[in-house]
């Protein structure tokens, strides 16, 4: 790929790893702010609260999804790029400063619910917006590997939210993290939005995009999504799995780690951050790979692997003793949830035509990560407080069952010319005939 196609994937790239770091600290700092926004009593109780406010930030994604969507399909790429980060921004803010519950009793997390709210507008039309751009712009025998790099800048913000999670460890009190400390991350996340602002601004529209004129009228309605319906329910079905295993890998890990395997918080930290270092560099070689022999043969991988070591890898993880058997097993894991992560963006991004490409991209994924990705740290909770947590291993691996059917059966996607996938047959399509056009 040329200068400028690494110039669009870097922008889209840059918005996409703080809107994600500001998302996965909350995730990852909750160990220290649940006791400052709830009454003290029990840790997995107040974890639960928090994880329940994490989870609502994944139910306003449907919302941000349409709108920003919306705003990708009709507007344009850039535009709903430019939107998302500066919502992001504002959410972070709220929380930077939101009140304690001693100084506001449950006024701070009011503040809190709603920054969470502003996150999830923002995340619900950052994904689609940044897998729709990150696809677009780049060489068509290079999608897989261009559209990898959504997954890269996400898990580059979580890395970078554990790093700096781990310096303020190292530097910082137990005391004063509970205190104070835990809200540097969210300075740091707004001024990192504002930086990304000023990029966005700058940014080129997408030649696919600017050269659609098809449909007009119609960019980015639910009328014509109606159309694509049977990609949409594809969508959601073929992401159910994925999410909910990325999430138990990657949010949910440090805090499983440490509240069930009883390892030091300081430990459970490091073990994530090194897993998923690894796991960014793993995101082009797969996309890559994608590129030479398809989609589906990954996402295959990935379904077959989630189904059958879910169980045995969660088992183990929560009897591991150090740091080394940790990372082990979490390496493992997270190879396995590559086969989904390095093309998923693609995968959807090539099922729609240019006019509803990020409005079907973005409302189907996030209703299938409200319904699923954004519960599953809040239902591992439930089980463990249960007494039943290897219930929730048992809840991954179905999940991951459920969307390995669906890619047996789906048809490949990776030749498919993105200009030429017609606009209004998914609604008229025969069982089993796809309203996607073939590139010749």
């Amino acid at each position: 790929m040329g200068p400028q196609h690494w110039k669009k994937i870097w922008v889209g790239s840059a918005g996409n790893m703080v809107e994600w770091f500001d998302w996965f600290v909350y995730a990852s700092f909750a160990t220290y702010f649940a006791g400052a926004f709830f009454p003290s009593g029990n840790p997995t109780a107040q974890l639960m609260n928090t994880a329940g406010i994490f989870a609502v930030g994944f139910f306003m994604r449907p919302v941000g999804g349409w709108l920003l969507g919306r705003v990708g399909d009709r507007k344009g790429r850039k535009a709903a790029l430019t939107l998302t980060v500066t919502l992001m921004s504002a959410s972070a803010v709220l929380i930077a400063v939101a009140p304690t519950y001693a100084v506001a009793g449950y006024g701070g997390v009011a503040v809190l619910l709603v920054a969470r709210l502003l996150q999830g507008l923002s995340v619900g039309g950052e994904y689609a917006a940044s897998a729709t751009y990150l696809t677009e712009a780049s060489d068509p025998a290079r999608r897989g590997f261009a559209s990898s790099f959504q997954y890269v800048s996400m898990t580059a913000g979580q890395i970078i939210g554990l790093g700096l999670q781990i310096i303020l460890q190292r530097t910082m009190s137990d005391d004063a993290l509970h205190s104070y400390g835990w809200r540097i991350p969210f300075i740091v996340g707004a001024l990192g939005a504002a930086v990304v602002f000023y990029l966005r601004r700058s940014m080129l529209e997408t030649e696919v995009y600017a050269e659609d004129t098809s449909h007009s009228g119609e960019r980015g309605t639910l009328r014509a999504l109606w159309r694509h319906k049977r990609e949409a329910f594809l969508v959601i079905a073929l992401t159910m799995g994925g999410t909910v295993a990325y999430y138990t890998y990657t949010t949910y890990l440090t805090k499983y780690l440490s509240n069930s395997a009883g390892l030091s918080k300081e430990t459970a930290t490091l073990v994530s951050f090194t897993a998923l270092i690894v796991f960014a560099a793993l995101q082009p070689l797969a996309g890559a790979l994608s590129d030479r022999i398809g989609r589906r043969p990954l996402l295959i991988t990935f379904a077959v692997g989630s189904t059958f070591l879910t169980v045995p890898i969660m088992t183990l993880l929560k009897h591991v003793d150090g740091y080394w058997p940790a990372l082990g097993l979490a390496l493992l894991a997270l190879v396995v949830v590559t086969g989904y992560t390095s093309i998923n963006a693609c995968v959807k991004a090539e099922l729609f035509p240019t006019g509803v490409r990020a409005l079907g991209v973005a409302l189907p994924y996030a209703i299938a990560n409200a319904l699923f990705g954004g519960t599953a740290e809040y239902v591992a909770l439930w089980f463990k407080k249960g007494g039943i947590e290897s219930g929730f291993y048992w809840y991954v691996a179905a999940c991951a069952a459920v969307s390995l059917v669906v890619y047996v059966t789906m048809r490949e996607t990776k030749d498919l010319d993105l200009a030429r996938v017609k606009a209004g047959r998914g609604a008229d399509a025969e069982p089993g005939e796809s309203s996607l056009t073939p590139a010749s």
